[in-house]
């Protein structure tokens, strides 16, 4: 009798035992750094690190693994524990193994070993990986009958999965609070690397209005005194009308065509045989495609237009890398001239300011999905043209519009309060 009782004191711990290692390996699995284990693969190439990856890739298969055997060696645990208290204390051994097994599955069983294996996640899950893995392949038969009862329990094809992008972002933002400047300046940059598949041209190229164009049949004295006071290098050419646009003139392209005239005279120079050919987009492409199609041509500067083939505006790769490093002054910029700090907390604004430029400056939240610039959302949001001194208030910001060129909002004030003094325009 006490040798089997021994017997089955002695399996119990052996369970007890089991049932921590399905603790840690679940905590240590799904703690463990997905990033880390990438580089040991790619830099070092090794193998307990590439099962830990599989496991993890298979997420759900793994915790239902996990908790079949988890549950099923603690359930055992508790029938043997109570069996042998009653054949030790009678009918009170009930009780008896329920608080007793209870504290030791909880603290030795569950607390300590999920506590260790949080801190010593990457550490222990590639010494766990191996045999992890093949109780996941032993058990694969009864994981799958029962994600299979789960999905027709729920009435669901799949089970709950969270996007790879979200999870990302999530953690972007996580890690820029509580942080210093520089710190949510990096959380800024990398959520904005995130938005360049989700961003059109549209949302953030120069306007046509807004945009310095050369015409090819000018004086070419007069385009060379342009293009000098210009704080651009390289210009739209068009010929007969503004939108057509059939070459694209560099500053250096012109200068050097004047350095290589011996006479260095201008009056016969064709701007138009200077000018290189230019590369048109459409205006839903994508920020993302578009910069690796810098890349790929070696193309700083990009004509956009609509489905009907007109001129839309211009992109360029500097508007591209603003969007993730914020503003790019060099000494030839003017500043962002279109939002001034007025001595009321007001801002004097210019209606060809864009949406995403105005949210970042002065930490808004306008909606850009039905407009890209300020005077778009303010004729969105007004369903008319405003005269000049009209007043709106929406998305938690009071507007007036200061100045109007014919139909086209030029100037505006707003307030990044709804309940703002009444200062006079």
């Amino acid at each position: 009798m006490w040798l089997s009782l021994t017997g089955l004191i002695a399996l119990i711990l052996l369970l007890i035992l089991i049932s921590a290692f399905f603790s840690s390996a679940e905590t240590a699995l799904t703690a463990a750094s997905e990033a880390r284990m990438r580089q040991l693969v790619k830099r070092k190439g090794n193998r307990q690190a590439a099962r830990v990856e599989a496991l993890q890739t298979k997420r759900e298969q793994l915790i239902a693994t996990i908790l079949i055997g988890n549950n099923a060696v603690n359930i055992m645990a508790s029938a043997l524990a109570t069996s042998a208290a009653i054949a030790l204390t009678g009918d009170s051994g009930v009780a008896l193994a329920t608080l007793v097994m209870t504290i030791i599955i909880v603290l030795f069983a569950e607390v300590l070993p999920k506590s260790y294996a949080l801190n010593h996640a990457d550490k222990l899950s590639l010494r766990i990986a191996l045999p992890v893995q093949i109780v996941v392949w032993l058990l694969t038969p009864l994981t799958w009958l029962l994600n299979l009862l789960v999905m027709k329990i729920l009435r669901t094809d799949k089970m709950g999965v969270t996007s790879r992008e979200d999870e990302l972002r999530g953690l972007i933002d996580l890690h820029s609070q509580d942080t210093d400047a520089d710190g949510r300046e990096t959380g800024a940059m990398l959520s904005s690397v995130l938005d360049l598949g989700e961003i059109s041209v549209e949302e953030i190229m120069t306007h046509r209005a807004s945009v310095s164009a050369v015409n090819a049949d000018d004086d070419p004295e007069e385009i060379l005194r342009f293009v000098l006071k210009s704080p651009h290098t390289r210009h739209p050419v068009y010929s007969g009308k503004p939108e057509n646009i059939i070459g694209v003139l560099h500053v250096k392209a012109l200068l050097r065509a004047i350095e290589e005239n011996s006479a260095r005279d201008i009056t016969g120079l064709s701007v138009a045989d200077i000018a290189t050919e230019p590369y048109f987009i459409p205006e839903t492409t994508q920020l993302f495609a578009q910069l690796q199609a810098f890349r790929k041509r070696r193309e700083h500067f990009a004509i956009v237009i609509d489905e009907y083939g007109d001129l839309r505006g211009i992109v360029t790769l500097e508007d591209i890398l603003e969007e993730i490093v914020g503003e790019i002054d060099d000494e030839h910029d003017e500043g962002l001239l279109e939002v001034k700090l007025q001595s009321d907390g007001s801002y004097i604004v210019d209606g060809s300011v864009t949406l995403r430029d105005l949210n970042r400056i002065l930490d808004l939240e306008l909606p850009d999905d039905k407009a890209s610039t300020l005077a778009g959302i303010i004729i969105y949001e007004s369903r008319h043209i405003p005269a000049i001194g009209q007043e709106f208030r929406f998305h938690g910001v009071r507007f007036r519009i200061r100045n109007r060129s014919g139909n086209q909002i030029t100037s505006i004030r707003l307030w990044c309060s709804d309940s703002p003094p009444d200062t006079a325009s």
